[in-house]
Parts: C-alpha cells; structure tokens; sequence
C-alpha cells in the first residue's frame, strides 16, 4: 500500500530535529512521499529546502489569506519569476484562499484571484485554503474561468459544497477532521462524494485527528485518516489507497511517486 501525504507543513520548526525519524516511521506504514505548501515569502526557501532534503517530498509556492498583509505587489511578481522557472519539484501554487475566521475577506480575494491568474498561465494545480468561505472559493474560480486542478485542503463543509467544487476540477482534501464522532457533516459528505474526488492529507503538524494534541499532528497519522475513511466509506482500505494515490498523481504529476 502506498500513501502520500498531500498538504503536509513539514517545514515547519515542530519537525525540527526528527524529519528523519517521522519520514522513516511513516514510510512503514505506506508512506511513499507528501507536498508542503507554501505559506508566505519568508518561508518559501525554507519549504523548498526542505523538500529538497529528502526522496519523495514535493512543495508549492505561494501567499496564505493569513499573511496577505505581510505581503506587497513585488512579491506577487517574485512568486510569478520564480514559477516560470519551473523550480525542480515544486508541483502547484498555494496555499491561497479565502478564510472567513481570519482577517478581512475584502482583503483576501485580489491575492487568491492573482495566484489563480498566475496558475492558470503558467499551467499549475492550485492548492486552495478556505474555511467557512466554500461557496465564496466556487464563486470566484467560476468568476474567473478556472478550469484547471485544484485542491480543497482540510475540507470540513457540506456534501452540497464539496460535489459544486468537484464539479469545477476540485479534489477534496481528507485529514484528521473525520476522525472526529461529531465532524458527523464532514464525514457525511467524504462517504458520498466520489472516491475519485478525494485525496489524503494530514496539514501536519495541524489539524489534528481525534487522540492527538493539538499541533503536534504527524505524516505518521495518514495511514490512521485512509482507514477511518475506509469504514466510513464501507470500501477496502487497499482500495481506497490505490485509487486516492491515482488522484494524487492526477492533482500534482502522474510520474512522483
């Protein structure tokens, strides 16, 4: 069984010191390889570094709803520089969105509309964040003709929600909200939608699953997220697998893993 993590923070400074282990750990469980998102400027070498480092890991670049203050047009056309090189492993613009919960949507939506532009020029999956802002996030990719590959990470809306989103070239990012009893609307939404829609992630060292401290989530608990999803979904864990990691490959680059 082979497992890839597709939104891991793995640069983050909780992993420093034990990447090594936690990678060694999680590749006896199936773990094949995993994507960290870019989150703000300050950061990006930091996650490319990182993915460099070691077999398997991948990584995206791009601005955060939460950081967009810190940020200015120049760093938009750094980001636009730096993508057109096509920087050796770097498979997707993100993570970006839109967050209800977090500062000002007004301010959010010309820095998610501007990396969904550049993504779609220059031909790159999106990696989207979005919290309780779901249909704003379909409205804008309808608004702005999206129709490339996308990812909605850490998805915890409707059934409803997430089928408009699939229907617009949407995966559906499964983490450690479903192993959660009463997250009853996320797991009744990832039981019916297509198994072709969905992918694996863990947003370590966030969002964590049920049992697990709170920011100290790990690439460890992946394999503990596919077999929740295989009984809730009543499928076989291998099944269920083998057909996310087709996703995966179709989300980021069929020759990765």
């Amino acid at each position: 069984m082979k497992l890839v993590d597709a939104h891991c923070h793995f640069d983050f400074p909780f992993f420093d010191g034990r990447r090594d282990r936690e990678l060694d750990a999680a590749s006896g469980d199936g773990l094949a390889g995993l994507v960290i998102p870019g989150v703000r400027r300050p950061d990006w070498a930091r996650v490319r570094d990182t993915a460099l480092a070691h077999a398997g890991l991948y990584y995206c670049l791009g601005i955060h709803p939460w950081y967009v203050g810190e940020h200015s047009g120049q760093d938009l056309e750094i980001l636009e520089r730096a993508l057109r090189k096509r920087p050796e492993r770097c498979v997707a613009i993100g993570e970006c969105g839109l967050d209800r919960l977090h500062g000002n949507m007004s301010d959010q939506y010309p820095w998610f509309e501007a990396q969904i532009g550049l993504a779609s020029e220059l031909g790159f999956p999106l990696v989207i964040h979005s919290v309780r802002a779901h249909d704003e996030v379909h409205a804008t990719l309808r608004r702005t003709k999206w129709n490339g590959r996308a990812l909605l990470h850490g998805f915890s809306g409707s059934y409803q929600q997430a089928l408009k989103l699939v229907d617009l070239g949407c995966f559906i990012g499964v983490g450690g909200v479903i192993t959660h009893p009463r997250s009853s609307k996320t797991r009744d939404a990832v039981s019916r939608l297509p198994l072709e829609a969905l992918v694996l992630e863990t947003d370590a060292p966030d969002m964590a699953p049920e049992g697990v401290e709170p920011g100290a989530n790990s690439p460890l608990h992946l394999r503990r997220i596919l077999e929740c999803l295989s009984d809730i979904r009543g499928e076989s864990a291998e099944y269920v697998a083998s057909v996310v990691l087709s996703n995966t490959r179709l989300l980021y680059g069929e020759s990765l893993w």
